[in-house]
Parts: C-alpha cells; structure tokens; sequence
C-alpha cells in the first residue's frame, strides 16, 4: 500500500481500515521488508501493528499475521507471539 525510504516506511491505519472496508475484508496479513537484511521485528514495527490492530478492531478486521521480510529470512509475528 506504501513506498518508504531506506529507513522509513510511513503507515498510516486509517488507511489500512479503509482499504480493508474497500475489499471487503475480514482480516488482512501485513508486510513488509527490512532492506538491511535482519527480519527481526523492531519496536516500531511492534507499535504500529499494535496500531493497525486497533484501528480494525472497530470494523471486525482481524489481523492474521505480520510478516517482515529480510535478507536473512522471514520473521512472523504470530510465530513469534507477538500478536
């Protein structure tokens, strides 16, 4: 849904819940990459999940997972009991 730069990605999740309503959704799986290689989630990826979880709360969108994908491999939320 969105091009960052070599360290930031601007999320916004309003904009998630309304293309989430737009197709109709009832859950979503996000992600994305971390151009530095290591998938591991950082703290801001946790809070923004957090965030996008939030906002879909309201509209019974379920967030299914959270992948980050890196170099080195892909990290799940979920696997990691994160979400």
């Amino acid at each position: 849904m969105n091009e960052g730069t070599i360290d930031h990605a601007p999320v916004y999740p309003r904009e998630i819940a309304r293309r989430a309503l737009e197709l109709s959704a009832g859950a979503v799986i996000l992600v994305h990459n971390h151009p530095s290689g290591d998938p591991k989630p950082s703290a801001q990826d946790l809070a923004i999940t957090r965030e996008i979880i939030k906002a879909l709360e309201p509209i019974s969108v379920r967030v299914h997972d959270h992948l980050v994908v890196g170099r080195d491999g892909v990290a799940s939320f979920k696997s990691l009991g994160l979400i």
